[in-house]
């Protein structure tokens, strides 16, 4: 079972283990890492070219190929990622497959683009740490998510870019343990995108995966669609629906910006467990991560999780958009109080919003953007039900940086 336990002042996580004091050395456990000067992680098997003098300290990867960066046997689990690249362009960062297999599953548990799993939503590097990722100064991806396996993992990186990878530099630290109890779970990532999302329906963060599971939480990328000039997009409610939810989740939350710890708009912000790597309003780009560490999200038997697709503006500008033909439904007037808060979609007959009988006020609506997100999750099975990763064009169609870009 995960918990977490806060233990000398630090938080750490444990994943159906005891967590050890610093100070306390378990008898059964081994120290390893697999990097270039020792890919299998062998005990006296390190540095072993050019005499010991930094012999093999980075990879190439040639356009379309794949290079397997760690294959180790368990029980084990992996502790901290830590990988850089020369070619960190946007482009790059979502053309590298991701892929992890636990115990010699066909399937891949973890099947991401590179930079998306590493908290870059947006295939746009910035210093950042949270609890789980981090990246120092930009240049770098670190991940300390615990990964437990029992038989084996496999770590691969594939160039599906048009271009080769010059260097890559790497080390994969784990440690070696006894057998896990039943309760340890397997760690999953996956992403998906839609450009745009359909109005009117919630974009998926998480398709429903059935199993014993944590849902861990989410990064997740926006780029605006122009119709609605500079509107505010993320109104929209993220919910969560639990071991047999069917219509209506068991959690809900109010914002998407709520949803990540802050409220009335988001801008740069970096937390332990919630965040926005980046805000830049003037082109429309969002980049933003919640974790659900302290406030476990847990399931039984299934789980899926979505994200409204919701805007907002005062009502004038609405009715400007509506005018100017843009894709997009009225939901609710907010006049100023709960009192005075108009439910647009509960009327018998919809009005349309340039009704005279209808208040002023902020006015949600249903629109559509460019949407993206990576999902973590644990889960009691080494593979997962999801649908494989989208293919290279569809993951870096419009991710280049507009050359106007300003962040708040």
């Amino acid at each position: 079972m995960l918990r977490t336990l806060i233990l000398a002042g630090l938080t750490l996580i444990a994943t159906g283990m005891h967590a050890q004091p610093l100070f306390e050395v378990p008898l059964t456990d081994h120290s390893r890492w697999a990097s270039p000067e020792n890919k299998s992680g062998r005990k006296g098997a390190g540095g072993l070219e050019n005499a010991g003098a930094k012999g093999r300290p980075f990879e190439t990867i040639r356009a379309g190929e794949t290079l397997e960066l760690a294959h180790v046997q368990g029980p084990a689990v992996l502790r901290r990622i830590w990988i850089t690249i020369r070619d960190r362009s946007p482009e790059m960062l979502r053309s590298l497959k991701f892929e992890i297999f636990w115990d010699d599953a066909r399937q891949p548990a973890v099947q991401v683009p590179f930079g998306d799993f590493f908290g870059t939503a947006l295939g746009q590097p910035v210093a950042f740490e949270h609890v789980l990722l981090a990246n120092p100064e930009g240049r770098s991806f670190v991940s300390y998510i615990p990964m437990p396996f029992r038989k084996s993992a496999r770590l691969v990186l594939t160039n599906e870019s048009g271009r080769d990878l010059s260097h890559v530099f790497y080390d994969i630290n784990y440690t070696t343990s006894t057998e896990f109890s039943p309760d340890t779970l397997y760690f999953h990532a996956a992403w998906r995108r839609e450009r745009p999302t359909t109005l009117g329906k919630d974009f998926e963060i998480l398709p429903r995966v059935t199993g014993r599971g944590r849902f861990v939480g989410v990064n997740l990328g926006v780029v605006t669609e122009p119709a609605y000039g500079k509107t505010w997009w993320g109104e929209g409610e993220v919910k969560i629906f639990l071991d047999g939810d069917s219509q209506f989740p068991t959690l809900v939350g109010t914002g998407t910006e709520d949803y990540i710890g802050t409220g009335w708009g988001q801008g740069v912000f970096t937390q332990q467990y919630q965040g926005c790597t980046l805000a830049d309003r003037e082109n429309g780009r969002w980049a933003f991560y919640r974790f659900h560490i302290p406030d476990p999200v847990i399931f039984q038997h299934d789980c899926r999780v979505t994200i409204q697709q919701m805007g907002g503006a005062p009502k004038v500008e609405v009715l400007k958009l509506l005018t100017a033909g843009a894709p997009l439904r009225p939901v609710t007037i907010d006049s100023g109080d709960r009192y005075r808060f108009t439910k647009l979609l509960e009327k018998d007959v919809e009005i349309p919003l340039s009704d005279p009988s209808l208040p002023e006020g902020w006015t949600n609506f249903l629109r559509r953007d460019d949407v993206s997100a990576t999902v973590y999750f644990y889960l009691d099975r080494p593979e997962n039900s999801l649908p494989p990763l989208a293919a290279v064009a569809e993951r870096t169609a419009g991710v280049a940086v507009p050359s106007t870009q300003g962040q708040e």
